[in-house]
């Protein structure tokens, strides 16, 4: 099997698909471990070009790999090179790294030429690259007789360098006598060559020590050539001059680099005044990244030079007189390089694979195969194998295709050689991850666990979590490659054990790794900016909160760098103090809080400004007292004087002394007491066994001063303990045992050396004798083999090598505690209702609780609905009685349902067993509301309803009940009807209403209980059988129309008839003129002259204008007498009384009800259903010009 990794997919269908990595080909980073037979692998050599220093011993290296170990030999000049016939050359054991000594005799040139390195073994041969073997060289100038140089000012001048070659090239560099280096400018500068160039000289640069120095760096020496004198003559005057090329020549010139390498491109010219350089590329941009300028812009460099960047390049010569430009032509070349070098493949019997060696180049490689070190057409037959140009085949390989490959790549620039063996294994899966690795993760962050493996036929990877743990899903987790698994962000839960299980055909491996989550550090008070004047103090405050298991350590920066070693830098656990603030202060401070898994940092700005110029009398907190002194030095007691600081007009109120104990608590200081401001001495009360020494803060209404000097330190006697531990405590973590705790003395309170606990116990109810037993730098025992639940009495007692403390008094604790053992009996339920029962039971024994009670817990879970036959399992519920309580209420039962429940009793461990289940019934209640009413199919007379049952029933429904009443245009009720309806039914037509009439319904569903929630309803009849209906009657939202109580008013009908007379009337004169030839456009007389109080419709509405009342009704729908075409008919005139006919063709929805406005409510309600072509009812017409 090929041992490489098959890629994985990003997402696995359904979550459940465990995290298994199938590989079946081996990934560069597998490396087959070193106890399993391999072929050789080179693992260090020299480099291909490997320049030596003469004066030192050669080592040219070669380190290999394999099992067996290897055995080199090696070649110089293509010829087997035989150390043992040469004492100079000695071969490193375990190793094939040669060793000449040229140092006692011999020549470094004898061992000039190429080498090559070969490691063999029973599986194959490596071979290393053809190393060249050259000593530096660092020749000395040849002799030559320099001529002073004689020029006028403003001329231009290059002092030529011409350096010996020497291998490898020297650096260049100019200097005078002194070893001091020139000063170059855009004037005067130096070329890649190492010339010196002027692009025109000055009279300060007459000068007699113009030296060129080579510094060849391999040997370390620098060769010097003979001093160069320049004189520069002045002119009467410099006439200025355009510039020109000193290097390079000529218009155009062409460049080749090889890829990867700096591509260097010089352009020098000379004028006056001084030209300046510029760089163009021809038909492209330069490289933003990768584009340097070099010696005042004269240079042009580009690193890591690839293909993309050939091309012409223009540099551009320009002063005040003129421009010219060079263009240099580039050619990026490129030795060999890899696209895909070919890897070691770990194959097991009987498996294919594949070697692949691909490379580019400029121009492109030439490809060669070798099998351990052997051209690959003379080496030994393989039928496994087949060559298929830069690509090897291996088909069913067997234990004896094992062998070294090496993949040559070259052209006339370079070459390339890679070895990779074939390595056919059969073994099982191993690990090689440590066991029990522990990871620590901060919250939050991603983790990767490893598990590295090794098995051939390669194995499958799959992680578990904990002990008895499913296969971990890539819904939740990442499964890398190499076996890595990965999980993006870690939280809590995260902690725990990971197991990773590597198998194949040969057997399985496994590996546990520990995971632990730590909390995320946070500075949770962050330092603030602050300005403040020369002189004063300043304080930055930063409070971090981090993982208590880890070691925090805090960092205080300023500008990024260490805090000046100052005394006036002070830092305290939470804050950084500076005093006495300069203006070198001003900065950025930086709090960095660092633990062993992650960093935060928070900062703030320092001002620093001048203080106020002038000041006012000085009022602040007192200078700190000074001259501290002891005297009356007793074993308990001191007394302690001193001389008060300057009160800095505010009077001193008081004094307050610290003390700190150098011996158990160095750095820290506590209060010992205060004395009024007018004392200077204060009788002091010590302890035994104390190092003390004393200070003293002055304190007035301004604050406290700084504190003093401390005093001499004063060692008081030792004596016995005199108090014992407090918060002594015996409780038991185990049924068998005591754990006895206490609060331990501090090194102050131990009164002297050897601080130790004698901890007694016996049996409270028992005539056993104390047990005691005597511990040290504890604050725990633990009493085993006690019986479970059993008061004892306690005491600690503290000692030193002094005696013991006063006798304690005893406490009482008792020995752990274990699970209950009885059920509580007789448990009695009382139904009060359908929402609320009463529960009884006796009390257990209290021995048999066996821990302190803590009450009772009552579970109970609704088991059958007595209205479904089918039984299902409902959630428990949990009701918590504390104490001896024997009865409880249990609320929020649903009624008519079957319960079951049990008791148990509660103590420290945990529950007792259960009672029997004890069942009960509740009975029926009243329903809720039906969950839905809605009023639909309306007509002239009648009204249909249609419900959905109740959600919650509450027991068996007997029938429902529908009430109903009109309600009349000024919104008042009528009489209400009351109606039964049985409980089977979801529908129901009332017949013989009113028309146009809004009724209000009232709907509640009943069981033997009584009547559950109403849920209420509006609706209206339509005004005929072509009537119109609101838009949302369906949703019994639609409000009774008053437009029919006017249209039936007399006087209504009355103006009525005398607005169609008047048309009327309008219409024959219109008609007459029409006849007499004159041309009168009705439509625009009509708007020029129409009465305001009669108008026809509005054309691009449809609506009656300002005509319809302006509280009760709404103008029709727009566009209401629109064709249904959507197009108005030329020869439909405006005026025509057809259009005020009968209603039967009047707009419908498509359930058949009327489009139209109701004025009911004030708001306008939006019109449903599409447009209709026809004209509008005569009623709503006729209403609309009220």
């Amino acid at each position: 099997m090929q041992l490489k990794i098959m890629p994985k997919k990003k997402h696995l269908p359904a979550g459940r698909v465990p995290l298994i990595l199938f590989l079946c080909q081996v990934i560069s980073a597998l490396e087959v471990p070193l106890d399993l037979v391999q072929p050789p692998t080179i693992t260090q050599q020299s480099p291909k070009d490997y320049i030596i220093d003469p004066r030192e011993n050669i080592v040219i290296q070669c380190e290999a790999k394999g099992k067996p170990p290897p055995s080199f030999s090696w070649t110089q000049n293509g010829t087997h090179f035989d150390i043992d016939k040469d004492p100079l050359v000695t071969m490193k054991p375990d190793s094939g790294t040669l060793i000449i000594n040229i140092m006692s005799e011999g020549k470094a040139e004898t061992y000039e030429g190429v080498y090559q390195c070969t490691a063999r073994n029973e599986r194959g041969a490596a071979i290393s690259n053809n190393i060249v073997v050259r000593p530096s060289r660092s020749p000395l100038w040849t002799k030559e007789k320099l001529e002073p140089m004689t020029l006028q000012n403003g001329q231009p001048l290059v002092l030529p360098c011409r350096p010996p070659v020497g291998l490898p090239p020297p650096i260049i560099f100019w200097m005078d006598n002194s070893f001091q280096r020139l000063p170059q400018s855009e004037r005067v500068s130096q070329g890649l060559n190492g010339d010196l160039y002027f692009s025109n000289v000055l009279p300060e640069d007459t000068r007699e020590d113009y030296i060129c120095y080579a510094r060849f760096n391999h040997t370390q020496t620098i060769q010097q050539k003979q001093p160069i004198s320049v004189k520069v003559i002045s002119a009467k005057s410099n006439r200025e001059r355009p510039p020109t090329f000193l290097t390079p020549e000529g218009n155009a010139s062409n460049k080749e680099e090889l890829r990867g390498n700096v591509l260097s491109l010089e352009c020098i010219a000379e004028g006056l005044p001084t030209p300046v350089i510029y760089w163009i590329k021809e038909d492209g941009t330069l490289p933003i990244n990768r584009t340097f300028y070099r010696n005042f812009q004269k240079t042009l460099q580009i690193i890591q030079v690839s293909e993309a960047d050939s091309g012409n390049y223009q540099c551009i010569a320009k002063n005040a007189l003129g421009a010219i430009h060079h263009t240099i032509s580039v050619t990026v070349k490129a030795a060999p390089y890899w696209i895909m070098a070919p890897q070691n493949l770990v194959l097991s019997p009987g498996e294919d694979g594949a070697l692949i060696c691909r490379a580019n180049g400029n121009p492109k490689p030439t490809i060669s195969w070798l099998s351990n070190g052997v051209p690959i057409e003379i080496a030994s037959d393989d039928p496994s194998r087949k060559i298929d140009g830069d690509t090897i085949i291996f088909s069913n390989v067997q234990e004896r295709s094992s062998a070294v490959y090496q993949c040559n790549a070259s052209n006339e620039y370079g070459y390339l050689l890679a070895n990779a063996f074939v390595n056919v294994l059969a073994e099982p899966p191993r690990i090689l991850t440590s066991a029990n690795t522990h990871y620590q993760v901060i919250a939050n962050r991603p983790a990767l666990l490893d598990c590295a493996f090794f098995g051939s036929p390669l194995p499958t990877i799959e992680w578990f979590k904990g002990a008895k743990g499913s296969a971990l899903h890539e819904d939740t987790y990442v499964l890398h490659e190499n076996g890595t698994l990965g999980i993006p962000v870690a939280q809590k839960e995260s902690t725990g054990t990971y197991t990773c299980v590597a198998k194949n055909k040969l057997g399985i491996a496994k590996n546990e790794v520990n995971l632990e989550i730590k909390d995320p550090t946070r500075i949770i008070k962050q330092p603030e900016y602050a300005v403040v004047q020369r002189g004063s103090t300043v304080s930055f405050e930063c409070k971090v909160k981090h993982d208590h298991t880890l070691t925090l350590t805090v960092t205080w920066l300023k500008d990024d760098h260490e805090l000046p070693s100052d005394g006036r830098f002070t830092v305290d656990e939470d804050q950084l103090v500076v005093a006495d603030v300069g203006d070198n202060d001003g900065g950025t401070y930086t709090c960095v809080a660092n633990t062993t898994l992650d960093t935060v940092s928070a900062s703030a700005v320092l001002g620093v400004v001048a203080p106020t110029p002038t000041p006012a009398p000085i009022y602040d907190v007192p200078d700190p007292p000074f001259d501290l002194e002891l005297t009356d030095q007793l074993d308990k007691s001191v007394q302690l004087s001193w001389t008060p600081g300057d009160d800095n007009n505010s009077p001193i109120t008081k004094f307050i002394i610290e003390y700190e104990d150098a011996m158990h608590e160095a750095g820290l200081w506590h209060y010992q007491a205060d004395v009024p401001g007018t004392q200077t001495r204060a009788q002091l009360k010590l302890s035994p066994y104390v190092n003390y020494s004393f200070r003293v803060m002055a304190e007035n209404s301004l604050g406290r001063s700084s504190p003093s000097q401390p005093s001499e330190q004063y060692f008081t006697k030792a004596a016995e303990p005199d108090k014992n531990p407090m918060t002594v405590e015996g409780l038991g973590s185990e049924p068998d045992n005591l754990v006895i705790t206490w609060k331990p003395l501090n090194g102050f309170e131990s009164n002297g050396p050897g601080l130790q606990y004698k901890v007694s116990w016996r049996q409270k109810d028992g005539d056993d004798e104390w047990t005691s037993v005597v511990v040290a730098n504890v604050s725990k025992y633990i009493v085993s083999g006690t019986p479970t639940f059993v008061p004892y009495l306690i005491k600690v007692q503290a000692l030193n090598d002094m005696g013991f403390a006063p006798e304690p008094s005893a406490v009482m604790g008792h020995s752990g505690e274990d699970l209950p053992m009885v059920a509580p009996r007789n448990v009695q339920v009382n139904v009060l209702n359908g929402t609320l029962a009463e529960v009884h039971w006796d009390p257990v024994p209290l021995q048999s609780v066996r821990g302190h009670l803590q009450g009772y817990r009552i579970y109970y879970w609704k088991a059958q609905s007595s209205s479904k036959r089918n039984r299902r399992h409902m959630e428990k519920k949990i009701l918590i009685f504390q104490g001896s309580k024997t009865h409880g209420m249990l609320p929020g039962l649903e009624p008519f349902s079957h319960y079951l429940l049990n008791v148990r009793v509660v103590n420290g461990k945990g529950e007792g067993p259960a009672s029997p289940d004890k069942d009960f019934n509740t009975p029926e209640g009243v329903p809720s509301a039906p969950s839905a009413l809605k009023i639909v199919n309306p007509t002239l007379d009648s009204l249909t309803l249609e419900w959905d049952p109740p959600r919650h029933p509450n027991g068996i429904l007997t029938e429902y009940t529908l009430k109903y009443q009109p309600i009349n245009s000024t919104h008042e009720l009528g009489p209400l009807i009351d109606l039964k309806i049985p409980a089977n039914k979801t529908r129901w037509t009332l017949k013989n209403l009113n028309f146009s009439t809004r009724y209000k319904f009232y709907f509640y569903a009943q069981t033997s209980a009584g009547s559950g929630s109403q849920i209420t309803e509006e609706a209206v009849t339509t005004v005929d059988e072509a009537g119109i209906l609101p838009p949302d009657v369906g949703a019994g939202k639609a409000m009774a129309s008053r437009q029919v109580d006017i249209a039936t008013q007399g006087w209504f009908i009355g103006l009525m008839c005398a607005v169609a007379l008047l048309i009327l009337i309008l219409l024959i004169v219109c008609f007459i003129r029409r006849n007499k030839g004159g041309k009168y456009p009705v439509k625009e007389k009509e708007d020029a002259h129409a009465d305001p109080e009669i108008q026809p419709m509005k054309e691009d509405d449809g609506t009656f204008g300002e005509y319809s009342d302006a509280e009760d009704h709404k103008p029709l729908k727009k566009g209401s007498r629109t064709p249904s075409d959507r197009t108005v008919k030329k020869e439909d005139s405006d005026d025509s009384l057809v259009d005020y006919g009968e209603g039967v063709n009047g707009q419908f929805n498509e359930d058949g009800s009327f489009i139209g406005q109701y004025s009911g409510k004030k708001e306008k309600e939006p019109a449903e259903g599409n447009e209709s072509s026809e004209a509008p009812s005569p009623v709503n017409a006729m209403n609309s010009f009220v």
